[in-house]
């Protein structure tokens, strides 16, 4: 038996950008930053100050009983809101389908991490008497977002999280690809979500040296490729996409975005933090992600790199790029749209599946803002799209999503009408 095709019918998201799809793509293709001072806990001692956070997220509004609220962890809600979001996109008859066949596979690098910095907090600061929440382990364990949209929905297809540092929404995403097509299920909600602004992730990441610290330019500090570039910056949010086999989609006349034509998965063995530096582990995952989608890498319109604003990451993807693409690096489009929303950890390889997606029906490559400097180290005669998004007919897009630990991921995404 051949494998099953795979196409994207559902889309929802929160992120820094917007609460709505509509409202991220807006501002993608505008150029906005993402990036505020932080609010939510006091900053003064922390070396980076500001984020990518998500503003105006009101749980109730996306179905969530404000009497749960206590019980489920920042990252959980953006994760039941995008799914939300995706199934009413979907147009899925609940009534109609078989919970059987429809899973939910998400992807979060460090899951509720706010909760458990809340409680172990309180402890230290109280009497030192271990009154812990009920609710700790379940609104802490990254598997619950999952877990908790599968008890609203009713589905119980497979359903677990996939945890791999940043690349964790994009394995999620290609588990889902391939979960369906052998036919284990028909559709699936995937994608990620990340809740990590606060006090442990940034004091963690600034000990790491990570993050970038340029707090006087906060709004501009997402800056990949640019010389003056010190470090990402932190997002949270999520995105949930509906993946569902060709055949079952077109029969209940659904709007398929796009197909889910392959993916890549390796890893670097290198280092915990850093990337192979001569590209090979970025260019490997790629020609991966080209082979098991059967294309070639001359019918790439579109690359929404990891770029992360990364001294040694972004330098070591676009050689990576060069060696996969050779003459064609020059005449496809590159960005990153971490420019804008932020790193959002493991939920970022979904959130720019979205862009990838976006791309493709819009014909608008969004752009990576905050340009100024040239890098000598970085090759300017690659389109890198920088700080204004351009129209261009896109068929191919390719998703890259790298995580500490030295994981490598890659999407491929094609127009649905290139492949009839």
């Amino acid at each position: 038996m051949g494998l099953r095709r795979v196409v994207v019918t559902g889309l929802g998201t929160v992120n820094p950008l917007g609460n709505t799809v509509g409202e991220f793509f807006a501002n993608l293709d505008k150029g906005v930053s993402g990036a505020s001072l932080i609010t939510s806990f006091d900053t003064s001692r922390f070396k980076t100050r500001f984020a990518c956070t998500v503003n105006g997220f009101d749980p109730s509004a996306h179905g969530i009983d404000r009497k749960e609220l206590r019980r489920i962890d920042r990252f959980a809600q953006f994760a039941m809101a995008a799914a939300a979001q995706a199934v009413a996109d979907s147009g899925l008859d609940l009534e109609k389908t078989d919970p059987d066949r429809i899973g939910v596979i998400l992807g979060s690098g460090i899951g509720g991490i706010g909760s458990l910095t809340e409680e172990i907090m309180g402890y230290c600061e109280g009497e030192k008497v271990p009154r812990f929440s009920p609710f700790l382990i379940t609104k802490m364990i990254s598997d619950m977002a999952p877990g908790l949209i599968s008890i609203h929905y009713g589905f119980v297809g497979p359903n677990y999280t996939t945890t791999s540092a940043c690349a964790s929404s994009s394995h999620a995403m290609g588990d889902a690809l391939n979960l369906i097509r052998l036919g284990k299920a028909d559709a699936i909600l995937t994608g990620g979500a990340e809740a990590p602004v606060t006090i442990a992730s940034i004091g963690g990441f600034n000990a790491s040296k990570a993050l970038s610290t340029n707090n006087d330019e906060f709004r501009t500090a997402s800056r990949p490729f640019d010389a003056t570039r010190d470090g990402f910056v932190m997002g949270e949010g999520s995105a949930v996409l509906v993946f569902e086999e060709r055949e079952h989609a077109i029969a209940r006349g659904a709007h398929i975005y796009a197909e889910v034509a392959g993916a890549g998965m390796s890893a670097d063995a290198y280092h915990i933090t850093a990337p192979l530096p001569d590209g090979s582990g970025a260019a490997k995952v790629m020609r991966l992600a080209l082979e098991d989608a059967g294309l070639h890498p001359e019918d790439v319109d579109y690359i929404n790199v990891h770029g992360t604003s990364t001294p040694l990451g972004d330098v070591a993807e676009l050689k990576g790029v060069k060696s996969v693409f050779g003459d064609h690096a020059y005449r496809m489009s590159i960005s990153s749209t971490k420019s804008m929303h932020g790193h959002l950890l493991g939920a970022a390889g979904a959130v720019e599946a979205l862009a990838c997606i976006h791309a493709i029906n819009s014909s608008v490559i969004p752009p990576t803002i905050n340009f100024a400097h040239e890098d000598p180290d970085i090759d300017y005669g690659m389109d890198l799209t920088l700080n204004a998004a351009r129209k261009r007919d896109v068929r191919v897009a390719l998703n890259n999503t790298f995580g500490f630990g030295g994981h490598n991921s890659c999407l491929a995404f094609i127009s649905s009408s290139l492949r009839k």
